[in-house]
């Protein structure tokens, strides 16, 4: 049942057929770089960046020195920006996981009548796993083609092969993304499933032959019995992947010196993915409250620790009916994320349950809890793993939005790009809240060139700040049909930024590689990366990113600076999911704040639209839709 777009091929994770990601020209990123912070910054300050950069490309100086190495570095590499990029946006990052790095996919709410009903829904959404990881073994997976902007190239289709082979193994200062290699006799494949805070090995392959799904059920229901015996419980170790890098580095060192704990940890390590059957967790299933649960489990009384956080795959089944799935971002992007379970709830409707009432006759070993020792050090640990965890789920300030004034349609009637149209009332909408705008980080995908991740597309352009004071000075005396020239100027900046950045043109991957570069040569880092300007630009106060859906479900993830907001989108035919995150002891940020004036930001800009079009063309009419 293929439901992603494309052809299949045989060879589509051979990257060879796709071209490298280009280094653009150093004047050019220089001259971006310098237009993308000549408005975000003091005159006086930006003449000085001025200045420095002017030094840095000067011929024969230091710019031209790392440009030379950084194409020396393309020629013999794949793609010369990936493990750069990798450690400096997630390996190297020491924040904890949960609402500061991995996102979530939220799906609709479940209506489970009873336990049993939410452990049918794990078990055929197992079987989808397995079916979805088959075609993955067979390299069967349609190959996937850019939709939007430059629609119809082949994309690179690494990332899909991490979804259920990778680990994100934490480091005393930076992590370690392990690829697992297939070896020539692999070991029965095997799903951990946390119930109760306890984790226990499913086998999905017995006897060389696959679980189906009414053996799934039967191990499901073994499993949730063993949790709920209260004299074999262990402590909730799963706490531990919630802490900060360090930290869990460190509580893992003490961990390994005993062989049952190195046992778990192997068997946890080297599972396709994790599925968390969670406890009621007692709130009202509102889409805010479902993406909270998704993104922190409700913290240490609800379902936090009933997770593992290093691990990209987590599907979450809740008791409630509050189902998604939390992921590690290291491995891949958003987009293959929701490929991934697009597919699955597509196979679960598509594909009745094939579970029969009776349990599953044929005798299967019991699953297997895993045990722990816990030192004193370790019981420590825990207590202050609990404790900031807490902390994190008090701290997070979430709203999910459902604007149902109108959807991608009224855009695209408008000629303008979903996309950049929404971009755009995000730096409206900043801009009423806070009177200035701020760097903003919008992710691109680059997957058009070999082992492509993403660049940045800077939203926070000198065309959106034009466009946003006309509509807010009160004093103007623009007119109308000018203020909608000023929304066109910055809908054509944005959708050429996107385009630069999705063909490889964009500034940040290229000065990170230019700085890497210096690193690596042991030179003193260049002024140009210590300046305050620099500093400045990669503080992402506001961070978004267009999660589009074809299946009903959403994403969701945390701000990335303290004083930040997270904006995540999905716009659909007639109307757009907003969920927009903050952090509560911020003094500067209220994300029920951001949306109000997000709403009333999107009604000002389908008022003038509407007014221009109807002025343009007096038979025109524009729409309003209701949910």
């Amino acid at each position: 049942m293929p439901v992603l777009e494309g052809k299949p091929s045989k060879d589509q994770d051979d990257q060879s057929g796709l071209p490298k990601l280009p280094v653009p020209p150093l004047q050019q990123t220089l001259d971006m770089y310098l237009n993308c912070m000549r408005h975000l910054v003091p005159e006086e300050q930006y003449r000085r960046t001025q200045t420095i950069t002017d030094k840095f490309q000067a011929p024969g100086g230091l710019g031209e020195l790392l440009q030379k190495k950084l194409l020396e570095r393309k020629e013999v590499k794949a793609n010369w920006v990936y493990d750069y990029w990798l450690e400096d946006m997630y390996l190297n990052n020491r924040l904890a996981l949960p609402v500061n790095s991995s996102p979530a996919m939220v799906f609709p709410k479940q209506n489970f009548r009873a336990q049993s009903d939410a452990l049918r829904f794990a078990a055929h959404l197992i079987s989808g796993v397995l079916e979805y990881k088959c075609l993955l073994d067979g390299h069967a997976l349609p190959v996937d083609y850019a939709r939007g902007q430059l629609a119809g190239t082949p994309l690179c289709m690494e990332q899909y092969y991490r979804l259920f082979t990778s680990y994100r193994l934490p480091g005393p200062k930076t992590d370690t993304l392990v690829a697992q290699k297939s070896s020539v006799m692999p070991e029965p494949e095997h799903i951990i499933v946390a119930c109760k805070n306890q984790f226990f090995v499913l086998d999905v392959v017995i006897n060389f032959r696959r679980l189906n799904e009414r053996d799934l059920y039967t191990q499901l229901q073994k499993i949730r019995k063993m949790a709920e015996s209260e004299e074999e419980r262990l402590p909730p170790i799963g706490l531990l992947t919630s802490d900060g890098r360090t930290e869990w580095a460190e509580a893992r060192s003490i961990l390994v010196k005993d062989s049952t704990n190195r046992d778990s940890l192997d068997m946890i390590e080297r599972c396709l993915c994790l599925v968390c059957l969670d406890e009621p967790c007692g709130l009202e299933m509102s889409d805010t409250n479902r993406a909270m649960m998704m993104l922190h489990g409700g913290g240490k009384n609800k379902n936090g620790a009933n997770r593992w956080y290093d691990k990209p795959m987590q599907f979450v089944v809740g008791a409630d009916g509050c189902c998604g799935v939390v992921c590690e971002h290291s491995p891949f992007e958003g987009i293959v994320l929701v490929q991934c379970t697009e597919y699955l709830l597509k196979y679960m409707i598509g594909s009745p349950s094939k579970l029969v009432r009776a349990a599953s006759v044929s005798e299967l070993p019991a699953p297997r809890r895993l045990r722990w020792k816990c030192s004193p050090e370790i019981q420590a640990c825990l207590t202050t793993s609990a404790d900031k965890l807490q902390r994190l789920v008090e701290n997070l300030d979430m709203n999910v939005y459902k604007f149902c004034g109108y959807g991608k349609e009224f855009i695209k009637k408008q000629k303008m790009s979903p996309d950049a149209y929404i971009q755009v009332a995000l730096q409206f909408a900043f801009y009423k809240c806070h009177g200035r705008p701020v760097a903003t980080y919008e992710s691109a995908s680059i997957r058009r060139f070999q082992h492509g991740r993403v660049d940045n597309i800077r939203s926070s352009t000198a065309e959106a700040l034009a466009f946003v004071k006309a509509m807010t000075d009160k004093k103007s005396s623009l007119t109308d049909a000018e203020k909608m020239e000023k929304l066109w100027d910055a809908i054509k900046a944005q959708t050429n930024y996107t385009i630069l950045a999705i063909t490889g043109m964009a500034i940040d991957n290229h000065l990170l590689g230019l700085r890497e570069i210096a690193k690596e040569l042991n030179l003193e880092k260049p002024e140009i990366f210590t300046d305050e300007t620099y500093i400045i630009s990669n503080q992402f106060i506001l961070s978004t990113s267009q999660v589009p859906t074809t299946v009903e479900m959403f994403c969701c993830y945390g701000p990335v600076v303290p004083n930040g907001y997270g904006a995540c989108y999905n716009p659909q035919s007639g109307h757009i999911i907003f969920c927009v995150s903050s952090f509560r002891d911020s003094p500067e940020t209220s994300s029920d704040m951001f949306v109000k004036a997000l709403v009333e930001c999107l009604g000002e800009m389908q008022d003038l639209c509407q007014i221009c079009n109807t002025q343009a063309k007096p038979k025109a009419v524009g729409f309003q839709r209701k949910c």
